[in-house]
């Protein structure tokens, strides 16, 4: 055999060899990743409810490889880059249509208008509120139980998985800061309804824990203030964030962070981080050239000023250039937007990114 046929012969096999490792896919990292959250994270719990928070039509999804599916955005979410980085093949499946195969591989809870207390969202239908979610996620846990045989064995099982959970935002947009649907505003001061929010979510985390949730991810809330609606509706100018709002804000993630130390001490073999998502939507705010963005204050689509005054219309025609904004509507990011979230949390860029560990340290405990 001549020189040159043998090292064709290797440069093929190496080629087949090359080929056939690059299809094999390592493991997930964790074997399951629970969701619970609301429009930022819906991916399609909403669908099968009479609600107005819908996402079921063009153009959300228009950039989605399966096109609408109930996210709120163009694309994917911050869970579903999450679930990438995080190893899955597939994003984790709503509730509403996870087959018993799937359930071991983790269920998305999120529903639209869902806040911590009951009735936050109420104005927009029909919607899953957080104890909801909890208690859907005590169902599925009975599905594990069934399929791995044993209680213990699936107490083994979900103590590995992640669970990742962002509500809040509801209770401000859509309750605090709504007098004419909501009392919440004169009942309470900013203080002392982070206080009453706080209760509230420590009894689901708790709940969720005696259902076998250890390794749990707290985001914080965005910049409410900031959102393309609220600067519509409270900004002089449409540019600069609204104080009141955001300082509302900051006071409820100020005493979820705090929530991870206390959990941490009183849950055993429990690893709580937070997500310091206001301060990263800050930065992006603060430096948008940086990251690729040109449009920080208006949505893709919508209607009204800076497309702020409602969500996308059905069949509207959204912007072209939509990897410059960082909104894709009145109220949720574009999928540009959403992946730097995501990979700020799985892999944090600041010491502030995350607390007291990033996704990426807490999945290898």
């Amino acid at each position: 055999m001549a020189f040159e046929d043998l090292i064709t012969m290797v440069t093929l096999l190496l080629v087949v060899i090359l080929g056939l490792w690059s299809g094999v896919r390592a493991d997930p990292q964790v074997p399951c990743y629970f969701i619970f959250g609301d429009s930022l994270v819906d991916n399609g719990n909403n669908n099968v409810l009479r609600s107005l928070a819908r996402a079921d039509y063009l153009p959300y999804g228009i950039d989605f490889p399966d096109g609408p599916s109930g996210r709120f955005s163009n694309g994917k979410t911050t869970v579903d880059e999450i679930a990438e980085l995080l190893g899955f093949d597939d994003y984790i499946p709503p509730y509403v249509s996870a087959s018993d195969d799937a359930i071991l591989k983790g269920v998305n809870y999120a529903s639209a208008a869902a806040g911590i207390r009951e009735e936050t969202g109420q104005q927009l239908g029909g919607r899953i509120s957080f104890s909801g979610q909890v208690n859907n996620h005590q169902d599925a846990v009975s599905r594990v139980v069934n399929l791995l045989g044993t209680q213990d064995e699936a107490a083994s099982y979900l103590g590995k998985c992640i669970y990742s959970i962002g509500l809040g935002s509801n209770d401000y947009l859509n309750n605090y800061f709504m007098p004419e649907f909501y009392p919440t505003g004169s009942q309470y001061t900013p203080e002392a309804f982070a206080d009453v929010l706080i209760e509230a979510y420590t009894e689901h985390l708790r709940n969720l824990y005696t259902y076998g949730a250890r390794k749990m991810i707290l985001f914080g809330i965005g910049q409410v203030g900031c959102s393309p609606n609220e600067l519509a509706r409270n900004s002089e100018d449409g540019t600069t964030c609204v104080e009141n709002i955001n300082k509302a804000n900051q006071m409820f993630n100020s005493k979820l962070k705090s929530l991870v130390d206390q959990l941490s001490s009183e849950l055993p073999d429990s690893k709580v981080i937070y997500i310091n998502s206001y301060g990263i939507f800050q930065d992006i705010i603060s430096n948008p050239s940086s990251y690729g963005f040109s449009v920080t204050n208006a949505g893709c689509c919508g209607v009204g000023r800076n497309n702020a005054q409602i969500t996308c219309l059905p069949l509207q025609t959204p912007c072209e250039n939509r990897r410059e904004y960082l909104f894709w509507d009145a109220f949720h990011p574009t999928e540009a937007g959403n992946i730097i979230v995501a990979q700020r949390a799985y892999n944090a860029q600041s010491p502030e990114d995350a607390y007291p560990i990033d996704i990426s340290h807490l999945a290898q405990l």
